[in-house]
């Protein structure tokens, strides 16, 4: 049985973007928007000086995380200029345990169906806009329908979901925190039609080392009488190809990443044991705002230990623990050299309630 992920190109297509018609829905004491989709033209945004990324962990004076309404205006267009653009490269779902999940039969081209070969990974798109003076970001998952080989006039995309980050009640996102760097951690709720509520917990993280290059990984969580489980994670690893055109291009055969969910995962002993490093926190306690920068609090030390660990490809891991206090860590990291990674955690109450929002810079302890 030959296991094999497939490279798709896209032809040109004309600029877009999705307009929604809310529902009202309820999530805690959230008021969510969901509905359907139309289209129209989206200009184009560039950015001719992309600076590299600014400092993962800048201190920003100016705003108190915990109440403050007011958000950082350099740290934010700091963060448009890094994450704004077009981010294109692999995606795969994978089990709770981190077992990756084939791609439904019916999209997988019948040539290879025939040699019984399985297919694991989504090309994508990402294609990201944020405004610098609105406080706003959207974004697209874009994922391409599989072909053989570089068919670029065959390649079609399968499914498009877009994301809009406002700082507002109307915003769909519940929690949204970022770093001028280009990182983010964002909670979605999932639209579910069972009692139970779904959560989306979504961390970016920038190679400190490349501004280019970048992972994301969505826990989808589960709470059920304020317990949190974790159903399972979705992994996007992408490369930055040029400024933001809303999709119509695609780095295609030339793109510099490759399918990842069938290679080796990380070894447990690369990330377990102490870890120390500097963490920037953003503080959701009674927090006015939906919209918060993450800023430098104090070096912190996370002891690691194999048990909650889902080890993941390229260097990934992610985890969900239950505290002695009862608060649930939701973590994720990537192991950039030994004995050096970044991670993120999302922290919630013994409630299920939001509490803090985390990026680290660690290292093994001395």
């Amino acid at each position: 049985m030959a296991i094999l992920s497939i490279t798709t190109l896209l032809p040109l297509q004309p600029t877009y973007r999705l307009l929604s018609f809310p529902v009202q829905t309820k999530l805690n004491n959230f008021t969510l928007n969901f509905g359907t989709n139309l289209y129209y033209n989206y200009p184009v945004t560039t950015y001719p000086n992309r600076a590299r990324a600014a400092p993962i962990f800048t201190a920003s004076s100016n705003v108190d995380v915990s109440t403050s309404t007011t958000l950082s205006v350099t740290g934010w267009t700091e963060f448009v200029k890094n994450v704004s653009g077009e981010w294109d490269g692999f995606g795969a779902d994978f089990t709770k345990g981190g077992t990756p999940i084939e791609l439904p039969e019916s999209v997988v081209p019948e040539a290879y169906r025939e040699w019984e070969v399985k297919v694991f990974d989504w090309q994508t798109q990402c294609p990201t806009l944020a405004q610098p003076h609105e406080f706003s970001l959207m974004y697209k998952n874009i994922k391409l329908l599989p072909t053989v080989g570089c068919e670029a006039d065959a390649a079609t995309r399968y499914s498009i979901d877009e994301r809009n980050v406002t700082n507002n009640e109307q915003s769909p996102v519940l929690a949204f925190a970022y770093q001028s760097s280009g990182c983010y951690v964002a909670v979605w709720p999932v639209a579910d039609h069972d009692s139970d509520k779904l959560l989306e917990l979504e961390y970016c993280l920038i190679d400190p080392r490349d501004k280019e290059s970048r992972v994301r990984i969505i826990q989808v969580i589960r709470i059920e009488d304020s317990k949190l489980e974790l159903q399972n994670i979705k992994v996007f690893v992408e490369q930055w190809y040029g400024p933001f055109r809303n999709g119509d291009q695609l780095g295609g055969c030339s793109i510099r990443d490759s399918a990842f969910a069938v290679t080796q995962p990380l070894k447990p002993s690369q990330v377990t044991g102490v870890w120390q490093g500097l963490n920037a926190v953003a503080t959701f306690n009674n927090s006015q705002t939906i919209i918060l920068q993450l800023r430098d609090e104090s070096v912190r030390q996370t002891v690691r230990d194999e048990r909650s660990l889902v080890l993941l490809p390229k260097q990934l891991w992610c985890s969900l623990r239950e505290e002695e206090n009862e608060e649930t860590f939701c973590e994720v990291g990537w192991l950039l050299d030994e004995g050096r990674t970044i991670t993120s955690k999302c922290i919630f109450s013994s409630q299920a309630e939001l509490k803090e929002i985390a990026i680290a810079s660690e290292e093994v302890a001395g």
